[in-house]
């Protein structure tokens, strides 16, 4: 079974406790506190495997969670990190938010792996709040939360070519015909349910790889027929041979299909609808008209728009490798990265809108901000990142810290204190 999407639910794990207790031992007056630190929570990771080239483990099961950490023990001793959990998947995955469809991540080109939820920190054990005038500290930090997401799982095919065109135009036979792929062909609509891919081996080692996507109908744009199965498909092509009935066939005018497929793909992706594109004026064996050659009417409707008509036959083979030369030789002066989509969320942002208090107050001559929105912010930010930094300076910002602190009268220079963080404020 082909399945090409998917929707599950992810979680993180949850940091452990700190851990409160106080030394007791033998002839060891005021041992004092020693409870341990809480263990780091698993990370929810996403990672290629290249052995995979469908989603259909994700149909049977929908719930995904990372190990959480456990609480600190007693006499020091740290709690055991949780187990990260990383889940495999096929090169071309692309995983998005579900609710709002932004992209999270993108499994293709260099990025093999990628933390999407990273664990809870660990809480500290009451062995760090022991000071001068506070001897016996009864309290421990708890751990951090975990962070969980409903993600949407879409595989979307790399392929350098897309055949595209309505059903039954004879797409997989040229498949078959040009590639070791053995589509399944035969006289009616929609006979490519998934999209099948095979590599082109032209000489001197300039392959590609081509992609038969399923047929297009009109409406296709709004989901009508297998719509969003051939555009979801389309959209990695960097360059597309629209596959036509030039002898009509079914009683189609080939020109104004051409026209028709071009439409929806403008009104799925005006970007895709640009990309490049090449006709493949098929089953010219067929072609019995005495009259207009339907041939010689697409060349002059559409080369003077820049786009090369190719008479071929998927049958008999005849002009196909004219057909393939010129796409390969099209590819070669085109970037050879392939097409990868930026993320567009991030669900460590989710820290900046959460309504959760907190506090800031001036204590000698130091500023301090406090409360849940802090400490959950500081479990899941590493500082000492470049993206953690920015993202710190991001949360000050956006969350109306900056403003409140400018409020409380803070100059340049002042100290700043955040549970164990301290940092001198300028503009």
């Amino acid at each position: 079974m082909f399945a090409d999407r998917a929707k599950i639910w992810i979680r993180s794990g949850k940091g452990g406790d700190g851990h409160c207790s106080f030394r007791r031992e033998l002839y060891v007056a005021n041992g004092g506190p020693d409870g341990g630190d809480g263990g780091r929570g698993g990370d929810l990771i996403f990672e290629v495997d290249e052995g995979l080239n469908t989603l259909v483990d994700y149909r049977h099961k929908r719930k995904y969670a990372a190990g959480d950490g456990e609480e600190g023990g007693k006499r020091r001793c740290h709690g055991k990190d949780g187990k990260d959990l990383v889940l495999k998947v096929p090169e071309g995955t692309v995983i998005k938010e579900s609710k709002s469809g932004k992209v999270i991540a993108d499994m293709s080109g260099e990025n093999r792996r990628q933390v999407v939820l990273k664990g809870g920190r660990g809480g500290l054990g009451n062995q760090h709040f022991a000071t001068a005038t506070m001897q016996v500290p009864k309290y421990a930090q708890p751990g951090q939360p975990a962070m969980e997401l409903e993600v949407s799982l879409e595989l979307k095919v790399i392929a350098d070519v897309g055949l595209i065109g309505f059903p039954n135009v004879g797409k997989s036979t040229l498949l078959s015909r040009v590639t070791n792929a053995q589509p399944k062909i035969a006289n009616y609509h929609f006979t490519t349910l998934n999209p099948n891919l095979g590599v082109v081996d032209l000489d001197h080692g300039k392959g590609f790889v081509m992609a038969d996507i399923p047929g297009l109908i009109e409406g296709a744009s709004e989901g009508i027929g297998l719509g969003h199965e051939f555009l979801r498909h389309v959209e990695r092509t960097k360059l597309m041979i629209h596959v036509v009935d030039a002898a009509g066939v079914e009683g189609r005018d080939p020109v104004d299909d051409i026209y028709k497929i071009n439409q929806e793909l403008e009104k799925y992706n005006p970007e895709i609808a640009a990309r490049p594109q090449v006709i493949a004026a098929n089953k010219t064996d067929l072609i019995y008209s005495e009259d207009e050659d339907p041939v010689e009417r697409l060349k002059a409707e559409f080369e003077p728009k820049g786009i090369k008509v190719f008479p071929i036959s998927g049958a008999t083979g005849k002009g196909i490798s004219e057909l393939l030369y010129f796409v390969s030789s099209e590819l070669e002066k085109m970037d050879s990265t392939p097409v990868v989509f930026e993320q567009e969320y991030f669900p460590e942002d989710e820290l900046i809108y959460e309504e959760l208090p907190y506090t800031v107050t001036k204590e000698d001559d130091m500023y301090v901000i406090e409360g849940p929105k802090i400490e959950k912010m500081l479990g899941y930010t590493n500082l000492d990142s470049e993206k953690g930094f920015a993202f710190f300076q991001r949360f000050l910002k956006e969350t109306g810290i900056l403003d409140d602190l400018e409020a409380a009268g803070i100059q340049e220079g002042d100290t700043v204190r955040m549970y164990g963080l301290q940092f001198d404020y300028y503009k």
